[in-house]
């Protein structure tokens, strides 16, 4: 299927590795122009060099922190006109809502909720005007099924998903789309991390723990980052146009509901 957006520009951000990652070789493949944004100036560069040996893509990194301000400029100085634009961001480590102090729920939003707002408050009208815009925010499967150790992924990913819901609807009169994805369990880094602070809460093996969270899906396994990709490169695709407002589960049937 021709995706119908080659030639296009997209702003990638926490695009280094894991789904991020995954979602810019996706693009790329489609003939997307990147601009893939990460802290890290290493992993990003590889991944830079591994999109454009892979598909031919045109890629500049910005190696910035986009829960600052400086950050965010940085990003917006190298792609200031984004037809396509991705919200990605590691969660927080798993603890006792108790031990949660503000500093750690502010980090929490700043991480998970305010900085994705203010991308998509300095793109989203830009867009408009163009008469095209894609905005997916990758999330988690914790704003349908919050775990308690969760509170500070699970409080602030619902506060963006919410705050998406309020404006999905417009700008898609001008072909402005704003999605969710919200993954399961995935074979990233990002899982790993998670697993090796359960490790340490639980006195259980990494090979235990891992391998008890792959049994309990109906799928039984982890995702692949690639299926998150792939996912994102259809909401980003210019076969979407009337799918706004969206939080897809992508968690091999974990979550038991209808609704």
């Amino acid at each position: 299927m021709d995706m119908g957006f080659a030639g296009r520009n997209a702003l990638l951000t926490g695009a280094s590795k894991g789904m991020g990652r995954a979602c810019a070789i996706a693009l790329g493949q489609e003939g997307v122009n990147l601009t893939i944004i990460a802290r890290g100036e290493e992993a990003l560069a590889q991944t830079a060099s591994d999109i454009q040996a892979k598909t031919g893509a045109t890629v500049q990194t910005v190696a910035a922190d986009v829960t600052t301000l400086e950050g965010r400029a940085a990003a917006l100085a190298a792609c200031p006109e984004p037809d396509i634009l991705l919200n990605n961001a590691g969660g927080m480590k798993p603890g006792d809502f108790r031990d949660h102090d503000r500093d750690q729920w502010i980090e929490a939003l700043d991480l998970m909720m305010l900085a994705p707002i203010e991308m998509i408050r300095a793109t989203f009208d830009g867009m408009v005007q163009r008469g095209f815009g894609r905005i997916v925010n990758i999330t988690s499967r914790g704003v349908k099924i919050p775990h308690a150790e969760l509170s500070l992924s699970n409080g602030a990913r619902t506060g963006l998903v919410g705050f998406c819901a309020g404006i999905a609807r417009l700008g898609v009169a001008n072909n402005v789309t704003i999605n969710n994805i919200l993954p399961g369990i995935v074979d990233s880094d990002g899982q790993r991390h998670h697993v090796e602070k359960l490790v340490e809460t639980t006195g259980k093996s990494f090979e235990e723990i891992w391998n008890v969270r792959a049994a309990k899906s109906p799928a039984k396994r982890f995702g692949r980052p690639e299926e998150i990709g792939a996912l994102f490169t259809f909401l980003a695709s210019a076969h979407a146009g009337l799918m706004t407002g969206q939080s897809i589960l992508m968690d091999g049937g974990d979550y038991p509901g209808t609704l």
